[in-house]
């Protein structure tokens, strides 16, 4: 068999299987495990998957840096973000990650509510400037461009002054094993500094993150307070999360 032939297989039964065991696959192909990682490791490169320990899970097509983000599901997004904003309670001191969104977040938080947001995405702060009701807090920090948010010692030292009552998530993949990720590693800790100092973290998922993985775990998602996302995704690909007891906020 060719090895073209052999990557194809194995993409089609990621696609099947949501994962790719290599043991499992060597027997399948007839090929020692040594040929299998090699394949995936050459699959990894070409951002086809993303490879882990004994195999490899989806990759997520959220890697792309911010601008290029923007274009990807900007309806289910829009609709993610409504329904995220219902969850926050006048008075409330709130974190609110970068990302696309989180963009839509802010954009549909009430005039009406007073509330206090903390942000280290200098987009989400711009966003709430004609908000009347919403004190600002910026974080400071190292801009890290594709994610257009500060990141860096300074930032996390910043978040640790802070308590806050809810902290609205964005990462690149959500995975029943692999928890919560991302593509980059200070901004994979940024974010991990925000879900420790807040009573509560919430992910926003559009469900093209949904069992996938990225490189930089953030926290497992037994650390997970509740789950927002389309209420188009397959039941199926939810019952995981519901499994582990995590509330699930449909848009």
């Amino acid at each position: 068999m060719l090895t073209s032939e052999r990557k194809l297989i194995l993409l089609d039964l990621l696609k099947q299987e949501g994962k790719i065991v290599a043991k499992t696959a060597a027997g399948l192909l007839e090929v020692s495990e040594d040929t299998i990682r090699r394949d995936l490791r050459d699959l990894a490169g070409e951002g086809l998957l993303q490879r882990v320990h004994g195999g490899a899970l989806p990759a997520s097509p959220a890697m792309a840096d911010f601008a290029a983000r923007q274009h990807i599901a900007v309806d289910d997004k829009s609709a993610i973000g409504r329904a995220a904003a219902q969850l926050i309670q006048p008075g409330q001191v709130v974190f609110i990650d970068g990302g696309t969104t989180s963009s839509h977040l802010v954009r549909h938080l009430p005039p009406h509510l007073r509330a206090t947001v903390i942000t280290h995405s200098p987009s989400v702060a711009v966003d709430l400037v004609a908000h009347p009701g919403i004190e600002v807090i910026m974080l400071g920090g190292r801009l890290f461009k594709h994610s257009v948010v500060g990141v860096g010692s300074a930032t996390v030292e910043a978040i640790r002054q802070v308590r806050a009552d809810v902290y609205f998530m964005g990462v690149c993949s959500v995975h029943p094993e692999a928890g919560l990720s991302t593509g980059d590693f200070e901004e994979a800790g940024v974010k991990r500094a925000l879900s420790a100092v807040a009573a509560e973290t919430i992910v926003l998922a559009s469900p093209e993150k949904l069992a996938t993985a990225s490189p930089y775990q953030v926290i497992p998602l037994d650390e997970l307070s509740g789950l927002v996302t389309m209420a188009s995704v397959p039941a199926e690909l939810l019952a995981p999360y519901r499994a582990r007891g995590i509330p699930i906020h449909l848009a």
